[in-house]
């Protein structure tokens, strides 16, 4: 078994290999993430043939995979407090957010909102066309038990009501919210960060010494946090490809088969809301293929890792090199983390209302159920943000509304990682959207820099 388990690591040693000679002769990074996913799938697939998913030598080859992986992961979960605090507060300090910060935050949001009713129409419309149904689906050991997780859950946040879900936004202690304890705590750093900013344009007024030696601060401050970015987001082929080979490596593909019918309307229902992402953009006057060659390396890499949050610097890297400005990019992916997110609280739960609603008489298609289940999911998308996100979280919030069986929220469970790579990159894609509609709309987009050719602005620096 050690001989099986060092030969698949010589094999990764082998293929990060490959990714670091392409950067050395510099071969562009979108192409270098793409090689790197399509090395994960293929060795992944590979791994699967020779060796059973659970089987030791999967299991401890994947455990020294993620050394690349998860480490990766953890790198880019190590800079997303001090990148929201630093990039909002030099917002300030670089007058990018003097008099727009309440329309910025409002039409973020609108559109978040807006767009998960969107996400949760096709939802519907997805899972009537294919029919689905919970009693199609046979409960196991594993679903069972997850349906008793889910209601163990939704014990802990059932007494919440609205106002205190919003109440948990606001920083009761900033310096616990950087430390990224609480589910809302990316929310909670973005308005601490945006009151000190407030509070600098007052001292600039009054004490300006004080406040051009802050603004010197923030901005040696902000130079190297997006320093630290670019060395970081240099790994992102190598952690796409490590992440990829331990994803397809691990997956029940029994699983997958026969459940493919709910893996296929939930990714018919991902790709047209991403469909409609690129619609709305060229409904603004934008062209969506510049948006999907410099987007593809965040979408990748929410696709692989299934962590927004993780993916949060390479989102506002993007939105930057697409024109969007410091404090819109890092307000749209902040709030995109937790609000509105089109993938979790939008297509998952309208989804699975539509299907559990006939196990108790119900009829899906009646269009008072539609539209309060569509009104309910976008409402709900805003309150994931009190109690930790997430597409569970979602599902217990919609399915508790709409008065319907929680703990079938589980049935899903067997192909839940394959559907949730889809849902995260539409999450990713949604929050990305409402910023740069967002700068559109407020006449703040650098529309040269939106055609411009490079795909990342790392990439020079490669």
């Amino acid at each position: 078994m050690i001989g099986y388990v060092l030969l698949n690591l010589a094999i990764m040693l082998v293929l990060l290999g490959v990714l670091f000679y392409m950067n050395k002769k510099h071969i562009s990074f979108t192409k270098r993430v793409f090689t790197g996913l399509g090395l994960g799938i293929v060795f992944g697939l590979l791994l699967q043939y020779f060796y059973e998913p659970q089987s030791e030598a999967i299991v401890k080859s994947v455990d020294w995979f993620n050394i690349v992986g998860s480490g990766y992961v953890k790198f880019l979960q190590m800079i997303v407090m001090p990148l929201v605090f630093i990039s909002i507060l030099s917002a300030f300090t670089r007058l990018k957010l003097t008099s727009n910060i309440g329309k910025i935050s409002v039409l973020i949001i609108g559109i978040l909102l807006g767009t998960t009713a969107i996400a949760a129409a096709v939802g519907i419309t997805s899972a009537t066309v294919f029919n689905l149904e919970a009693v199609q689906i046979e409960q196991g050991e594993a679903e069972l038990s997850r349906g008793d997780q889910i209601s163990e859950t939704y014990g802990t946040i059932q007494d919440k009501t609205m106002p205190q879900q919003i109440l948990e936004l606001i920083p009761s202690n900033p310096f616990l919210d950087l430390t990224g304890a609480r589910p809302t705590s990316t929310i909670s750093v973005v308005i601490f960060a945006a009151f000190l900013g407030i509070a600098y344009l007052g001292v600039k007024r009054k004490q300006p010494e004080h406040a051009e030696f802050f603004a010197k601060i923030v901005d040696t401050l902000h130079s190297i946090i997006m320093r630290v970015v670019t060395l970081i987001l240099r790994l992102t082929p190598y952690g796409i490809l490590a992440i990829m080979t331990k994803t397809v490596a691990t997956s029940d593909l029994d699983a997958i088969l026969k459940l493919g019918k709910f893996v296929g309307a939930s990714y018919v229902a991902l790709i047209v809301m991403f469909l409609i992402h690129l619609l709305l953009l060229m409904l603004a006057g934008l062209n969506p293929i510049v948006y999907l060659r410099k987007a593809f390396p965040v979408l990748s890499f929410a696709f692989t890792s299934r962590t927004s949050a993780g993916a949060l610097p390479l989102n506002i890297q993007t939105q930057k090199q697409l024109g969007v400005s410091d404090g819109i990019a890092n307000f749209a992916g902040s709030f995109g983390l937790s609000i509105g997110q089109n993938g979790c609280a939008g297509i998952y739960p309208a989804m699975l209302a539509v299907m559990i609603a006939p196990t108790v008489g119900i009829n899906p298609l009646d269009p008072s159920f539609i539209a309060m289940l569509i009104a309910i999911v976008a409402i709900s998308s805003f309150g994931v943000a009190g109690v930790g996100g997430g597409a569970t979280f979602a599902a217990i919030l919609v399915l508790s509304a709409m008065n319907l069986p929680i703990a079938l929220a589980g049935l899903l469970i067997s192909v839940e990682p394959l559907i949730d790579m889809g849902r995260t990159a539409v999450n990713v894609s949604g929050s990305m959207t409402s910023g740069i509609l967002t700068s559109k709309i407020t006449g703040d987009l650098d529309k040269e820099q939106f055609s411009e050719e490079s795909s990342l602005k790392i990439e020079a620096e490669m």
